[in-house]
């Protein structure tokens, strides 16, 4: 059996539940990246890539079912997986050339808070992207509350991901707000561990903001 079809055809049984292990790995990658983030470390990118691309073939159950996995298809939260590899591409070439250009710390990215400006175009392009996100998960059969549920979870993530290549501090408090909702939305749609792992996120995304926070106020940040 190959890495490929072990990944995919590979569960872990609780119960009456199964779980496949591309969501559990891909989880953990995605904690380890958040942690990494915390840290300004360059391999927050590339393991945040894997996680997401394994976690984006969860969240379209219908098109790699397989055994007795959820056959769903959830487009926001693939599409947020999908998006969150983009972004991510963006992410780690921005804090390469950051970290190309020298900074005093050898760092690949200097936290700060956003300017005036920069909230002003921010705040109306995200409304606009999360209108159009909800009408586009309309028209491919979501309803009801879970497509507001899950065009917040689209859109924050975009949001914080963006956020997180710019350096800006905010986007930790928008991790918070996505993982808030993110946890009910997981277990309630049999997504154990993701659900899990959301919840597990918040503790480290707390200490993700205070430490960028530290970093904000000194000197080179001002």
């Amino acid at each position: 059996m190959n890495i490929i079809t072990w990944l995919f055809e590979t569960t872990i049984h609780f119960g009456s539940k199964s779980i496949a292990v591309r969501e559990i790995i891909g989880g953990t990658l995605g904690l380890s990246s958040a942690i990494l983030g915390a840290r300004r470390n360059m391999w927050a990118w590339p393991v945040g890539i894997i996680g997401d691309g394994l976690l984006f073939t969860v969240f379209l159950g219908a098109v790699f079912a397989y055994g007795d996995q959820p056959s769903a298809n959830f487009y926001g939260q693939a599409s947020r997986n999908l998006l969150l590899i983009i972004v991510s591409v963006y992410g780690w070439i921005r804090w390469s050339a950051h970290r190309k250009r020298g900074t005093d710390n050898g760092s690949p990215v200097d936290p700060r808070w956003t300017t005036t400006r920069e909230r002003l175009i921010l705040v109306p392009c995200i409304i606009v992207f999360f209108f159009t996100s909800m009408q586009i998960f309309k028209a491919l059969g979501e309803s009801g509350t879970w497509l507001l549920v899950d065009t917040w979870i689209f859109t924050g993530t975009a949001l914080a991901t963006y956020g997180m290549s710019r350096g800006y501090v905010e986007f930790w408090l928008v991790w918070i707000a996505v993982d808030l909702v993110g946890v009910p939305f997981a277990f309630t749609n049999g997504y154990y561990p993701t659900g899990t792992l959301y919840a597990i996120y918040l503790p480290f995304v707390v200490w993700g903001f205070i430490s960028w926070l530290r970093i904000s106020k000194r000197p080179l940040n001002r």
